[in-house]
């Protein structure tokens, strides 16, 4: 699918302790890849111990300047690095899709280290104006990302939570190697 004179191109995005060999990521890149969308799964510095500058700066490398042939899909704590590299972003900008999995803007009690990455969050007012199609996904079980929290950030983008069942937080070790639901909203 191209629109104007762009092809459509993604980004996945790992969040906290991953890289972008974990979970569903290399699954997902290579799905989109065998569609013909180049996809770029940049490993974030230091996903131990992050500092959201050099997380931010690392995303804006890796997607570049977005369009509305752009495709970025974020997990966890890369979801509020995305939110807040888009926040930053000026003059006129369109993303065609974002995905956001097990996202939040708050605080997580599960992970009390992450609290200054974290901070006051991310003002997401208005991002759903730029974007085509905001999809958030969040699991019935998550341990980590409370389902109040993604539902919340849902709220705040104006659009509901998808529920896929039994996925925890969407982790390898949570049995999800693979995330068709994602791949679903890519080719919607």
């Amino acid at each position: 699918m191209v629109t104007g004179t762009t092809p459509r191109h993604a980004s996945i995005i790992h969040g906290y302790a991953a890289t972008p060999q974990d979970h569903w990521f290399g699954w997902l890149a290579e799905r989109l890849r065998s569609d013909g969308i180049p996809t770029a799964v940049p490993a974030l510095p230091n996903s131990l111990n992050p500092d959201p500058v050099d997380w931010t700066d690392a995303v804006h490398a890796a997607v570049g300047k977005v369009d509305e042939n752009s495709v970025i899909v974020a997990h966890s704590l890369g979801c509020l690095t995305v939110l807040r590299y888009l926040r930053a972003l000026s003059g006129a900008w369109r993303v065609g899709t974002l995905v956001l999995v097990s996202g939040f803007v708050d605080t997580l009690p599960a992970l009390p280290d992450l609290d200054d990455y974290i901070a006051d969050g991310c003002d997401v007012t208005g991002l759903d104006s730029h974007v085509d199609q905001i999809v958030l996904l969040r699991s019935d079980n998550d341990p980590l990302v409370p389902a109040a929290h993604t539902d919340r950030l849902a709220e705040l983008l104006g659009t509901p939570a998808r529920i896929v069942p039994g996925a925890g937080h969407f982790l390898a070790s949570d049995g999800v190697t693979s995330l068709p639901e994602v791949l679903e909203v890519i080719g919607q």
